[in-house]
């Protein structure tokens, strides 16, 4: 009796999940296909995992309290977001539709009189960071999605706390899964008996009303570093070693960052307090200063592109796809995790057959075997339409670089996958300035000269079962 109960219960729920499924209008085709699959092969498990996994959402009430915050901090600084003059004269008319789409999306205009200096290495990186945090005066704002109990993880607090000792009014803000190990840790006790102010983004506390009302898996995977208001770093680096401990088999960590002052800087700190606001709502917001004049006069010109769960979906690869659209000559994109819709792939290789050289590169051996099978699974089709494929050895790649044309730049948080572009808090720069594109190109070619070609041969003579499993894999790609 109480088994014929139970099997009726799971009939009707599952009943309403697949017709849930079929309704639902923010849904690709793909995507709803997968999801009834694992809801027909999994007819027990699937209920579970889609409860869990299905709905993009982090609850109403914190959709329209961020939605809120960012109306409030816009309205409170305007200065900040730049606005459409600025794109006229910066940047060539070939370039602007991408930095006029992110404008419309994200708020955040061009900006101009920006300067940029391209970090050597993760050493350099983590020096000059230090020493601006011990040169700082006013403020410290950081975020990061992952800051481990390392060299770069001691040394970054012990510089927070050394700040606030002096007078220096400092925020730390961490997410709740990526470095949870810190936020129970001694060195995070240590910098709030310091002073330093500490937070955590969407906290994993109360663990049973995230999973009842909200995704576990939505993320802040956001880097931001703000000193002053007028020094910023941005890049894909997260607060950790390129050893990266919790993964040393993988290691070392190979990633990009970038020194920022000007306009540029303050738009970094609206959205690190756009953050910060919402686990503190206390907070005024005088507390955040921006400085939004130029740094130089032929200073570069630059706007956040930023993206996140509560912004509309479909975002980011609609950017990307503008962006990758505006390709003349040559586009070069490095990412660690290549998860994408098909949108971008068409985008691709549609780019590639109208002429223009297309360089990816991805790391040879990747921390997570679904996002390598997956990868793998659109090596053909990428090869087969003239785009040159490389696979960094070293270590890991985790740079997520995009240069075109030698003119702009893309760099930030964001991968080239569904998880950036659909359930991540993200955070990038997309700039127009030969100088850093240049540099960056470099960089990019530097990865090339420590990676091995891909050919169609090479992948063509992958055994039946091999490509069989990453065609597998790619199929619940839209739910990765």
């Amino acid at each position: 009796m109480l088994l014929d109960i139970f099997l009726s219960i799971h009939f009707i729920i599952w009943v309403l999940i697949s017709l849930r499924v079929l309704a639902r209008y923010d849904l690709t085709s793909p995507a709803r296909l997968a999801w009834i699959v694992v809801l027909f092969v999994l007819p027990y498990l699937g209920v579970v995992v889609y409860w869990m996994f299905g709905e993009i959402h982090l609850g109403r009430h914190f959709s329209q309290s961020h939605q809120k915050i960012k109306q409030d901090l816009r309205a409170h600084s305007p200065q900040v977001l730049g606005d459409d003059a600025a794109l006229d004269q910066a940047i060539k008319p070939i370039y602007r539709a991408a930095f006029a789409y992110s404008a419309a999306t994200t708020g955040f205009h061009t900006t101009t009189g920006n300067q940029g200096e391209l970090m050597a290495d993760a050493d350099e990186t983590h020096r000059r960071m230090i020493a601006d945090f011990d040169s700082a005066t006013d403020h410290i704002h950081v975020l990061y999605y992952i800051w481990l109990i390392d060299g770069m993880g001691i040394d970054t607090a012990q510089a927070l706390i050394r700040a606030a000792r002096r007078g220096v009014t400092c925020r730390a803000m961490v997410d709740g899964m990526g470095s949870r190990k810190l936020v129970r840790s001694k060195i995070w006790q240590e910098m709030k008996e310091a002073g330093v102010q500490v937070s955590v983004a969407l906290p994993l506390s109360n663990i049973f009303k995230v999973l009842l009302f909200s995704r576990i898996d939505l993320r802040n995977h956001r880097k931001i570093t703000v000193i002053d208001g007028k020094i910023g770093y941005s890049g894909s680096r997260n607060c950790a070693d390129p050893e990266f401990r919790v993964k040393p088999k993988y290691a070392p960590w190979i990633d990009i960052m970038v020194r920022l002052e000007g306009p540029i800087v303050a738009q970094n700190q609206m959205l690190f307090a756009s953050d910060w606001l919402l686990e503190n709502p206390e907070t005024s917001l005088d507390s955040f200063p921006y400085d939004t004049q130029s740094k130089s006069p032929d200073g570069f010109a630059a706007q956040v592109f930023s993206d996140g769960p509560t912004q509309r979906r479909g975002t980011t690869p609609q950017f990307l796809n503008t962006l990758i659209n505006q390709a003349q000559h040559k586009l070069i994109i490095s990412t660690p995790y290549f998860v994408p819709d098909y949108s971008l792939i068409h985008t691709l290789c549609a780019a590639a057959y109208r002429g223009v050289e297309v360089i990816m590169i991805f790391p040879k051996h990747n921390d997570s075997f679904v996002v390598a099978a997956t990868s793998h699974s659109y090596y053909w089709q990428l090869l087969e339409a003239g785009i040159k494929i490389y696979e960094y050895k070293p270590g890991l790649l985790h740079a997520k670089t995009l240069t075109v044309d030698g003119e702009i730049s893309l760099l930030g948080s964001t991968n080239l996958d569904l998880r950036s572009f659909d359930l991540n808090y993200e955070n990038n720069i997309v700039l127009s300035d030969q100088r850093l594109t240049a540099a960056i190109t470099q960089r990019q070619y530097a990865y090339i000269d420590d990676s091995e070609p891909v050919c169609l041969e090479d992948v063509k003579s992958w055994p039946l079962y091999y490509r069989i499993w990453n065609n597998v894999i790619a199929t619940m790609g839209p739910l990765l």
